[in-house]
């Protein structure tokens, strides 16, 4: 007896999801990330308009000036959805945890110049309540933005922000031996130093600023673009000389994952300020009025690590911000 195995072909008779196929056609494989974030926004059939704030719907596009005809142009260059996002984050987490381990098991962190490690206290450890105020900027953002392209990625990046605080706060317990005593000190810092009082007074104000895309351009384009780089870059420099290289590697989470987001905070912006001159004129305006600000928040507290060169450092992140701002679009 012979048997005879014969294969059969099925076409399917359509190769994605009716949300993708209905934009991209039903011909065209869809790329995961699409099909994750194409047209899942909730757009109607509300049963009550929010109590606290009953002029709009409880999803409403109208919570911004920006104003665009499709929101899903507000496209994440990473194509993040939840695999390909763990995925990157575990790989990032991964080095550090190794970097964590061989500063440990090596006590390189008492390398570090007395004075020295006394400004990373000062300038570091704080910016794990900044980070904190990240995390509810774009929990905000996520809650009331508009378009399902913005609020996933925006949902990410509040895991990201309570990610890097516990890496700030593991640095703090490597610094104390463990007791914790740095953390509350870092607190007692942001709330009371007259240094921090200019970046904690304008995070605080924009947790209560109403339009979602002003939170998104102050915190994610200016604030980051302008500490980041202070912080991670310019202070971990000054810092080499006074045994501070053992620092940079338990930093360098956070530099990759400032310039990888970066891409996305660009794509988001400069999608919307292409859609009209009048998103264009919002964006400058917001981004303008921010730069100023942090610009004179950040100033004692450079001075306090910078000393003499801390107004020329700040000049040229502000001008590098700038240009990093025509480049996507907006006036600066």
């Amino acid at each position: 007896m012979t048997i005879e195995i014969k294969t059969a072909t099925i076409q399917p008779r359509r190769q994605t999801y009716a949300n993708v196929a209905r934009r991209l056609g039903a011909d065209k494989p869809a790329s995961r990330y699409d099909e994750s974030m194409f047209d899942l926004q909730a757009t109607g059939e509300f049963h009550y308009r929010p109590t606290w704030a009953p002029d709009f719907e409880l999803f409403d596009a109208r919570r911004t000036a920006i104003v665009l005809e499709d929101w899903h142009v507000l496209r994440d260059p990473r194509q993040f959805y939840y695999g390909t996002y763990t995925i990157a984050r575990s790989r990032m987490m991964e080095a550090a945890e190794k970097a964590f381990a061989y500063a440990e098991r090596r006590g390189h962190l008492n390398g570090l110049a007395e004075g020295w490690a006394r400004l990373v206290h000062h300038y570091l450890l704080p910016l794990r309540h900044y980070e904190w105020g990240a995390n509810m900027n774009n929990c905000n953002i996520t809650d009331i933005g508009f378009g399902s392209t913005i609020t996933e990625a925006t949902m990410f990046a509040t895991m990201d922000r309570l990610g890097i605080a516990q890496v700030i706060s593991r640095i703090g317990l490597l610094l104390d031996g463990g007791t914790g005593g740095s953390l509350t000190a870092a607190k007692a810092a942001w709330l009371n130093h007259p240094s921090w009082q200019g970046l904690r007074h304008a995070i605080e104000d924009l947790l209560v600023e109403a339009d979602w895309f002003e939170v998104f351009v102050a915190q994610n384009l200016v604030m980051d673009g302008l500490i980041y780089p202070l912080v991670y870059r310019a202070f971990d420099d000054a810092g080499q000389v006074h045994g501070g290289a053992a620092l940079s590697p338990l930093t360098e989470f956070m530099l990759d994952w400032f310039d990888e987001t970066a891409r996305w905070v660009d794509a988001v912006v400069g999608a919307a300020a292409k859609e009209s001159p009048a998103n264009a004129l919002h964006l400058s305006r917001w981004a303008a009025a921010w730069t100023g600000r942090l610009r004179e928040a950040l100033q004692p507290l450079a001075q306090d690590v910078l000393g003499d060169g801390a107004a020329g450092i700040l000049d040229a992140l502000a001008a590098d911000l700038a240009t990093r701002c025509r480049k996507i679009g907006l006036e600066a």
